[in-house]
Formats: structure tokens, C-alpha cells, sequence
């Protein structure tokens, strides 16, 4: 099943990079270079995940993670956040702004698709959770 995913990226290169890696697994990819579009674009795509760049010009990914989340019919839409400066406490910010996920650049596309894989479609925890019937022969 094909899922739509916005790719929020100032830089040219990652973001067809990013695009052209999400379309070759089957996904609708939609590239966006100016972050301060993201609210509306996100309203008008309705995409399944948000991939974000965090060091955007004009405003801070961290900033629109937080904007996405305050947003009560975007706030459910995962967000993976990317970025190159993947200093200590980075982490812990991107995800205390509501990023489900953080992949460091330069991604290894491996660690990029299972992550996107990760977040698309979640495991099942409830079927985890339940006993699992055996009958008898």
C-alpha cells in the first residue's frame, strides 16, 4: 500500500536523495524546501509521516516538530527528524519536541528505510499482548 510522506529539506541533493529512496519502495513523496509552508502543506497533503530536517533557514525544525504536534489533526502524523549535527543532548531535544524517530546524516539508507518501514507500520502491540490460543491434536 502506497504511503504519502512529506520530506521537509533545505538542501537540494538530500532532498531528491530522500524523495527518490522513498518513491523506489513504493511511497508517494512530496519535497518541500521552505519549512515555514509545512502547516498548510501538511493539511492539504495528509501525509503518513513527516520527514524533517531540523536546520532549516528562516526557522527551526525543532520549532515546527512542536507546531506539528500542537496541531490536533496533524499531531498524530509520526515525524522522523534528520539531521547532520548530531551532538549530545540532540537527540533527547529532537525527540522532547514530539519526533518519534532522529536519523543523523549522512544517513546510511538502510538505517533511513528501516526507519521509515518503523514508523509507516508500527508493530502490532495488542496482538503481542494477547494469548495466543493452541489447540490441541
Amino acid at each position: 500500500m502506497t504511503k504519502r510522506i512529506l520530506v521537509v529539506e533545505d538542501n537540494e541533493l538530500n532532498l531528491k536523495l530522500f524523495c527518490d529512496l522513498l518513491r523506489a519502495h513504493g511511497h508517494e513523496a512530496r519535497p518541500l524546501s521552505d519549512g515555514r509552508d509545512i502547516l498548510n502543506e501538511a493539511r492539504s497533503f495528509q501525509p503518513d509521516l513527516i520527514i524533517m530536517d531540523i536546520h532549516l533557514p528562516h526557522v527551526s525544525g525543532l520549532d515546527l516538530i512542536a507546531a506539528l504536534k500542537r496541531d490536533p489533526a496533524l499531531a498524530p502524523i509520526p515525524i522522523m527528524a534528520v539531521t547532520a549535527y548530531a551532538g549530545k543532548g540532540d537527540e533527547e531535544r529532537i525527540r522532547g519536541a514530539g519526533a518519534e524517530a532522529y536519523v543523523s546524516k549522512p544517513i546510511s539508507v538502510m538505517k533511513f528505510i528501516e526507519t521509515v518501514v518503523g514508523l509507516l507500520y508500527p508493530p502490532n502491540d495488542d496482538a503481542l499482548s494477547k494469548p495466543i490460543a493452541v489447540r490441541p491434536e
